[in-house]
């Protein structure tokens, strides 16, 4: 019998498992063997700070990001103050996992399959490696399985109608510099060559690098396009290792519990940043709320707790969600479009404060009037009153 089963063992679940084994809870993580997401591997500072992520886990430590417009405009952001630290995800999750182990959760290698609520508690049910199935009976369970997640379908109504990104990506064996690759460098390319509608990177792993790109368009070839990004990126000969692609959730779910005995968290609640599509903060964090919600929920036999999770997030994140959605829907729209988004991003104002929001998570208040100058130049932009700036 178990307090809490977490179906998912990614950044999110593992986070909440973690969380529940340190504070005395009996808790089974569920997870698939061999199953790595798409991801570019950035975390900030704050995310280091706040999960006590040790240096050995960073691959590299990033000083500049390159934005890249459809006319191959570029502009280089210094970042200040400190550094965006690189994870490789097939590493990075493994040592999640392990750690939670340590502290007291239990692995269970499978695949979910369903909830059984014959009996007084529910039975989560998995199959193992050996086909068989296993049965886990628990009093409350967290989804942390994805964002086409079978827990949210299956148990949260109006779960898995929300957008969704298509990212794939291929890790490659990486050189030093060669082409327009830098070891110490992300390059962000916002063009529609690449993606009609969202973004491609390339993002250095240290020994290896992260190359791909993301659409809602599902009539793109996203293998076509990451290859025509590795050839202009001077990464064309560069090994593969290996292959990886999934949806990517763009907006928070509106209901992350099922008013009993299950909560959502990570992917599954929809908690992936609109426009930068960064997702592995706004994952543990959702892991680290949903695993306070079940603990207020099982130390006070009130299933409504569970709804703190959600109501725990969005304080502190909403504003930064409702901006990012905004940015996504004016910019991502055209070339057009993407080359003023570019060009906006030569302002000093705009670098500091999107940085600061970035490494800090927190809409940076400190500044009113460079959030004004920086109000007027984007409506400017977005009326096509300027034109783009050239260098």
């Amino acid at each position: 019998m178990f307090d809490v089963v977490i179906v998912g063992g990614g950044p999110s679940g593992a986070t909440a498992a973690n969380d529940l084994a340190l504070r005395g809870h009996k808790v089974a993580v569920i997870d698939r063997a061999g199953r790595i997401k798409p991801c570019g591997g950035a975390i900030p500072p704050r995310l280091i700070e706040d999960f006590d992520i040790p240096d050995s886990q960073l691959v590299a430590k990033i000083n500049t990001a390159r934005m890249i417009s459809p006319t191959q405009r570029q502009v280089d952001i210094p970042i200040e103050n400190g550094f965006v630290g690189m994870v490789d995800r097939e590493h990075f999750d493994e040592y999640l996992r392990a750690r939670a182990a340590q502290n007291g959760a239990e692995r269970h290698t499978g695949t979910f399959l369903r909830v059984d609520r014959n009996g007084p508690h529910p039975k989560v049910i998995y199959r193992n490696r050996q086909k068989e199935e296993i049965v886990l009976e628990t009093r409350m369970i967290i989804g942390a399985d994805g964002a086409k997640s079978k827990v949210a379908a299956s148990e949260v109504p109006g779960a898995g109608k929300g957008r969704y990104v298509v990212a794939y990506h291929e890790i490659i064996k990486a050189p030093g510099k060669v082409g327009s690759y830098d070891p110490e460098r992300c390059d962000v390319i916002y063009d529609g060559a690449i993606s009609p509608d969202f973004y491609g990177w390339v993002f250095p792993h240290g020994a290896s690098a992260s190359v791909g790109m993301g659409t809602e368009d599902m009539d793109v070839d996203l293998k076509q396009k990451t290859a025509d990004l590795r050839a202009a990126s001077g990464l064309a000969g560069c090994e593969t290792i290996r292959k990886e692609g999934a949806p990517i959730p763009l907006k928070p779910l509106d209901k992350w519990d099922n008013g009993k005995d299950v909560v959502l968290s990570g992917d599954a609640a929809g908690v992936v940043a609109p426009s930068s599509g960064e997702g592995i903060y706004y994952a543990m964090m959702g892991g680290r709320v949903a695993g306070m919600a079940v603990e207020a929920a099982l130390a006070s036999g009130k299933a409504t707790d569970l709804a703190m999770a959600r109501k725990l997030f969005m304080k502190e994140h909403k504003n930064v969600f409702k901006v990012l959605g905004a940015m996504q829907d004016a910019y991502y729209k055209s070339d057009e479009r993407r080359e003023r988004f570019v060009s906006l991003c030569h302002d000093v104002d705009v670098q500091r404060l999107t940085f600061e929001a970035y490494m800090n998570k927190k809409l940076v208040a400190a500044r009113p009037l460079a959030h004004l100058k920086i109000g007027i130049k984007n409506l400017a932009h977005l009326m096509g009153i300027v034109k783009p700036e050239h260098v």
